[in-house]
């Protein structure tokens, strides 16, 4: 009998002292949930959480060739970024259009930083390989188990971290980097995140990382702050219509297909994997389409649950989830451009009934209250 070991991130005894409930994710054990997914995902619409996404990979690519190779490696445009500490998000597409990972890219003074799902590290860091060698003059490092990451989110985050790293962050547009020091640890940070919420997600040396998350859920206090697990992460990241690797992204799908288009450039200059089949998706269509779907009841859609139009069965669930927030059972799903237009009147099988389901416009919630 085979046994492995799960890994832990630095924060794992934090999680422990805290009660979190632990669980295997992607090879790590992971906190699920500290005191409900419910309350957690509610703190962070109305207040501040914060999470460790310490599992998370990141590569630091630099030399003369690292902006080249990073264009040629991903879907968006890389030179949009034309000042340092600026970011995108985008994906690593193979040749045949299917999607080896989603990342967000970060511009910074003196290299590229990708910060990649911690379900594929290892598959992403042979994929980037593969591909050095039209590149010669750029040097790669996977600092991924040397960097642990907070995501600290929701609309109380920015004032949390302004009493920290100073006034500034409040300034920061979304999609930029910094750098400070906070009470002797050097942290950097990017204005992103995962939730749908304005939010920072910091990057700190593993051997502060702990010293840091103290800090934070110390100083947080006066903000009512709570620690987070993915539990809450998924259903917020859920409502706000954002893609999951494994449900709405994977090899088998293009970013065009899983309505990511606005992020694929095909009018950059220069050439990139995939481009010539993500530029036949977008010029004949798609054979599926990705869309969310607001259900009727209460029976909540989970991934795999057929999707049928009339008495005929179209497509899949991707992802699915009670809308926490929003306050109704809500869906990702894989459906033909046929019926994926706002509006159309689809069901759901749960179990042995077919729910009512219609096609609504992404995102579920939006950050400025518009929910639909």
């Amino acid at each position: 009998m085979v046994t492995s070991t799960l890994r832990e991130t630095p924060l794992a005894q934090a999680h422990r002292q805290l009660g979190a409930r632990m669980v295997d994710f992607a090879g790590w054990n992971m906190p699920v949930q500290y005191k409900s997914i419910v309350q957690e995902h509610m703190v962070v619409r109305t207040k501040v959480g914060l999470f460790d996404v310490s599992h998370m990979g990141e590569f630091v690519i630099k030399g003369p060739d690292a902006g080249a190779f990073v264009q040629y490696l991903v879907a968006n445009d890389c030179y949009r970024l034309a000042q340092p500490d600026t970011a995108l998000y985008t994906q690593f597409v193979k040749p045949d259009g299917g999607t080896v990972d989603d990342l967000i890219v970060y511009r910074r003074k003196n290299d590229w930083l990708l910060v990649v799902n911690a379900s594929n590290i290892e598959k992403d860091w042979q994929w980037i390989n593969t591909h050095t060698g039209q590149f010669p003059d750029m040097q790669m490092e996977d600092v991924s188990d040397q960097t642990g990451l907070l995501a600290l989110q929701g609309p109380y985050a920015a004032a949390l971290l302004s009493d920290l790293a100073g006034a500034w962050v409040k300034d920061m547009p979304a999609f930029t980097y910094g750098e400070a020091t906070v009470d002797g640890i050097s942290i950097s940070f990017g204005r992103t995140g995962y939730t749908g919420e304005d939010g920072f997600e910091l990057f700190v040396s593993c051997a502060q990382a702990q010293q840091l998350w103290s800090l934070i859920m110390d100083r947080g206090q006066s903000y009512s702050i709570e620690a987070c697990g993915l539990g809450a992460r998924d259903t917020l990241r859920l409502e706000a219509a954002l893609p999951l690797y494994g449900h709405e992204l994977d090899e088998h799908t293009s970013p065009i297909e899983a309505g990511l288009g606005w992020s694929v450039k095909l009018d950059k200059k220069e050439d990139f994997l995939g481009r010539e089949v993500l530029s036949e998706q977008k010029k004949n269509g798609v054979k599926k389409q990705c869309v969310c779907l607001r259900a009727e009841g209460k029976a909540l859609p989970r991934q795999g649950y057929e999707v049928f139009a009339d008495d005929k069965a179209v497509g899949k669930v991707s992802s699915g989830s009670q809308g926490i927030f929003v306050g109704y059972p809500i869906a990702f799903a894989f459906v033909p451009p046929a019926h994926a237009k706002k509006g159309t009147q689809l069901t759901i099988a749960i179990r042995e009934t077919k729910v009512p389901a219609q096609v609504v416009s992404r995102p579920f919630f939006k950050r400025n209250g518009d929910t639909k």
